[in-house]
């Protein structure tokens, strides 16, 4: 039978996540406080919810983050600025912001990096900056050159997925990306994990994050789908 104290140490490496289209007002205040309960880093909320999860965390010690560009990271680089700052205003303290996939695949690799620091500027100094590099859609090249370019624009994170995608996060991809950043950089496994033994194996591999929506099922050593 799976224990149902929760793991405080493992919930500090959580994004309690939830990014459906149909959340609700309830989900979202449900969200915080099992976020609260269970002491994980933050929760990760599309960015209309950004407002109501700040309030509800207010001076709680949970942090609020949020996606911009999300999920395509198509968006013009101007409105990823324009909605990171927005967002940073409304009470985020993290973004999570999805690589122009595009634009990388093309070989306009100025243009991803430039991309990647406009937002790096816009929130500098206010909130932590984490670059969805959508893992799924990427050769190992290109993962290694989407953490390159991340690191070099003034990225805090990388992370594997959005979850909207093709793929998920697994060790193999974030040991790519822990030895292609080094250690000063967070990395950020996200997509498709619902059970201890991913979290371990993800973190062994070297994740100082995890996003999952499954996480309270995860920390008191269950499994589940979440939200």
């Amino acid at each position: 039978m799976a224990s149902l104290t929760p793991d405080t140490n493992l919930a500090s490496y959580f994004d309690h996540t939830l990014l459906k289209p149909d959340s609700t007002a309830a989900d979202i205040n449900r969200l915080c406080e099992e976020a609260m309960q269970y002491r994980f880093a933050a929760v990760c909320v599309n960015p209309c919810w950004v407002p109501l999860a700040a309030e509800r965390l207010q001076g709680s010690g949970v942090g609020v983050a949020t996606v911009v560009g999300f999920p395509l990271g198509a968006s013009s680089t101007l409105t990823k600025m324009n909605e990171a700052r927005d967002a940073v205003a409304a009470g985020a303290a993290e973004i999570d912001m999805v690589l122009n996939i595009g634009t990388l695949k093309s070989g306009l690799i100025i243009e991803a990096e430039k991309d990647i620091a406009a937002v790096a500027e816009a929130v500098s100094g206010r909130a932590l900056l984490k670059v969805i590099i959508e893992t799924g859609l990427l050769t190992d090249k290109e993962k290694v050159i989407a953490c390159e370019l991340s690191k070099s624009a003034g990225a805090d994170y990388v992370k594997t997925c959005t979850g909207f995608s093709a793929g998920k996060a697994t060790p193999e991809d974030i040991a790519l990306m822990r030895r292609t950043v080094g250690p000063e950089m967070g990395v950020k496994a996200s997509g498709g994990i619902r059970d201890l033994a991913a979290v371990r194996a993800l973190i062994a591999a070297g994740a100082t994050r995890i996003g999952a929506s499954a996480s309270v099922a995860i920390v008191t050593g269950g499994s589940g789908q979440g939200y």
